[in-house]
């Protein structure tokens, strides 16, 4: 009886409490620093991430500089891109397009400085991106 008790019902209780854990501990990593503003947030992750590639590949703070912009970078996609009423923006989709390269270079060349030509083009367009959601657009 114990053992049929223990079975079928602490299996699903367990399962259930996993599933509470890391939902809720999703969630929470998810918006860490984002404030829920778009034109707040938008304006602070092109700061943080044109601040990180301003960073030579051998100053000792690039590592974790990069780590908090790969988390920034996901918060940000996790947030923003569900959102219908900012999807037409052209901030967004500027802002976009810098994240999806950034995090592409991390992602495939980890180890590897930024190449000039990306370089100047993140900045150009993380710049735009800040300017035209402050603007509105």
């Amino acid at each position: 009886m114990v053992a049929f008790l223990r079975r079928n019902l602490l299996r699903p209780f367990l399962a259930l409490g996993l599933c509470l854990c890391l939902g809720l501990s999703g969630c929470s990593q998810a918006t860490a620093g984002l404030s829920g503003n778009y034109v707040d947030d938008t304006v602070s992750v092109a700061q943080t991430l044109l601040t990180t590639i301003a960073l030579p590949q051998d100053d000792p703070a690039h590592q974790e500089a990069e780590l908090q912009a790969r988390q920034l970078i996901n918060g940000y996609t996790a947030l923003y891109r569900p959102r219908q009423d900012i999807h037409g923006l052209a901030s967004f989709t500027t802002m976009q397009t810098a994240v999806n390269s950034l995090a592409a270079h991390y992602a495939g060349y980890a180890n590897r400085p930024l190449p000039d030509a990306l370089r100047s083009r993140l900045e150009k367009e993380l710049k735009k991106a800040e300017a035209s959601a402050v603007r509105g657009a």
